[in-house]
């Protein structure tokens, strides 16, 4: 929706017998939905009939009197969004011919999930205009019972992009800010499991040498399991022991796309025991797929699967708690922090784009430096509390 402006409008005085003309810009509504600025101008009298105008000066005062009543009507209608347009499930039509199908498939699933369980059933039938702050905070309290803060934000973040979109086509549109809307209240957090690497050392030589090699690269590089699962024999550069990341398989279709963000694309060491590790999983490659791992078919193995049908009997095998494979990234995380690694070797080793994401979600260790800090401070006051 273009921008309202206050409108001071101008005067004008032609014609080959004197009139006065007011102009001025209005937004007017389309058929659409859409807002076209135009123009208007107005026959406000003969010059004539008006006190003469002294030049230099101001125009009469009741020629700006005549005009005044069109320069209200326009702002007011400014200062109020309009009550008219198309509705937000019409419009999210046309918003997926034209953007979902540039997006990620990830990022498109997720939105349409979003859209089909909560969106649509609660405000879809609303014109664009009426989705504001007052609206969009009682749709937060619709979605606060039995689901966390993080979900909610999740939808709202759906929610926001569409309406901006809908803003920059010119759309008759309200919208909301994060700012003016109060969140729920994030509940009790439980700690994320975290595969160390004890028993990382304790999976790897108890699995089939293709799947103790996917623990390996996972684990010890700190991968998404679906990048993982997305490796290519030309991914690894064993003359500059680099792994190059490039590419992630589809949770779902198990078609490669692009890796998470611009950052998830990077180049990252290759250990030694990993380089054997690989080499010697080479020697089984038929060839027929560049992929380092593939199933029977020949296709990208299934996250999902080897999940449910390989870890989680191999950890029940072996006495471990049953963990999922992002685990092995938490562990991966939480173990070169326990190591020494700084923040910024971490957050490159993982590729966030911010180093926070990698101390709030995947600092889970009190290293030892911190724990060192803490026994200290712990036998100064204990040495005086004990007396």
């Amino acid at each position: 929706m273009p921008r309202r402006r206050f409108q001071k409008g101008i005067i004008i005085i032609r014609g080959k017998t004197p009139r006065y003309y007011g102009m001025y810009r209005e937004d007017v509504l389309q058929p659409d939905g859409t807002f076209k600025r135009v123009r208007r101008t107005v026959l406000l009298g003969l010059v004539s009939s008006f006190p003469p105008r002294v030049v230099g000066k101001p125009f009469p005062r009741p020629v700006l009197k005549s005009f005044q009543p069109y320069l209200n009507r326009v702002n007011e209608a400014a200062k109020m969004p309009p009550r008219s347009g198309i509705t937000l499930e019409t419009f999210v039509e046309e918003w997926r011919t034209k953007v979902a199908v540039n997006l990620a498939t990830t990022s498109t699933r997720a939105m349409n999930s979003h859209l089909r369980a909560h969106i649509h059933p609660k405000l879809g039938s609303l014109t664009l205009p009426e989705i504001n702050a007052k609206t969009v905070q009682g749709f937060v309290s619709y979605l606060a019972p039995g689901r966390s803060a993080k979900t909610v934000e999740n939808v709202l973040l759906t929610l926001s992009s569409i309406l901006k979109t809908a803003k920059a086509w010119d759309y008759a549109c309200g919208g909301f800010s994060f700012a003016d809307i109060t969140m729920p209240r994030e509940g009790v957090l439980e700690d994320q499991p975290i595969m160390t690497d004890e028993e990382a050392r304790r999976i790897i030589p108890a699995a089939p040498e293709w799947f103790g090699t996917i623990v390996a690269l996972t684990i010890i590089l700190g991968l998404r399991i679906s990048e993982t699962l997305a490796l290519r024999v030309r991914d690894l550069d064993f003359s500059r022991k680099i792994i190059h990341v490039r590419q992630s398989i589809d949770a779902v279709t198990r078609e490669p796309h692009a890796v998470k963000s611009k950052a998830s694309r990077a180049d990252l060491p290759m250990p030694s025991w990993l380089e054997q590790r690989l080499r010697k999983h080479l020697q089984t490659h038929d060839g027929k797929t560049d992929f380092l791992f593939v199933n029977g078919r020949g296709r990208p193995h299934s996250a999902n699967k080897l999940r449910e049908k390989v870890l989680h009997p191999l950890l029940a095998k072996l006495g471990i708690p049953r963990k999922g494979f992002h685990s092995m990234r938490h562990g991966a995380s939480s173990s070169l922090l326990d190591d020494g690694a700084t923040p910024a070797v971490v957050q490159k080793q993982l590729r966030h784009s911010d180093a926070r994401t990698t101390l709030s979600i995947y600092g889970h260790v009190v290293g030892n430096s911190q724990r060192n800090a803490v026994e200290n401070r712990s036998a100064r006051i204990g040495q005086f509390a004990a007396k």
